[in-house]
């Protein structure tokens, strides 16, 4: 006789529907509006794109189209030859 199954194991109900999940599509903020420039020497407006550990943020969550992704990351790097944006973020001691 064969070991019963998870599934076998548990009392049968109505089948469970998977709801289908809407995710809006990310706009680039540099191509909405052309007044934004991603400049190196701009720290503020920079550190939105990165994490607390100094991370850049990919472009799919950023929501940058290639080009603007592109920019910004030479951008950042830039930032941190300068000593403008850290290459890592704080560091804690435990």
């Amino acid at each position: 006789m064969p070991a019963p199954n998870h599934r076998d194991s548990r009392p049968s109900t109505a089948p469970k529907r998977k709801r289908r999940v809407f995710h809006r599509r990310k706009v680039c903020r540099f191509c909405a509006d052309s007044s934004l420039v991603i400049d190196y020497k701009d720290p503020r407006m920079l550190r939105y794109f990165i994490t607390e550990r100094g991370k850049i943020i990919p472009k799919r969550i950023s929501g940058c189209c290639a080009r603007h992704q592109r920019t910004l990351t030479h951008a950042i790097k830039r930032a941190r030859t300068i000593a403008l944006l850290p290459f890592v973020g704080s560091m804690d001691q435990g």
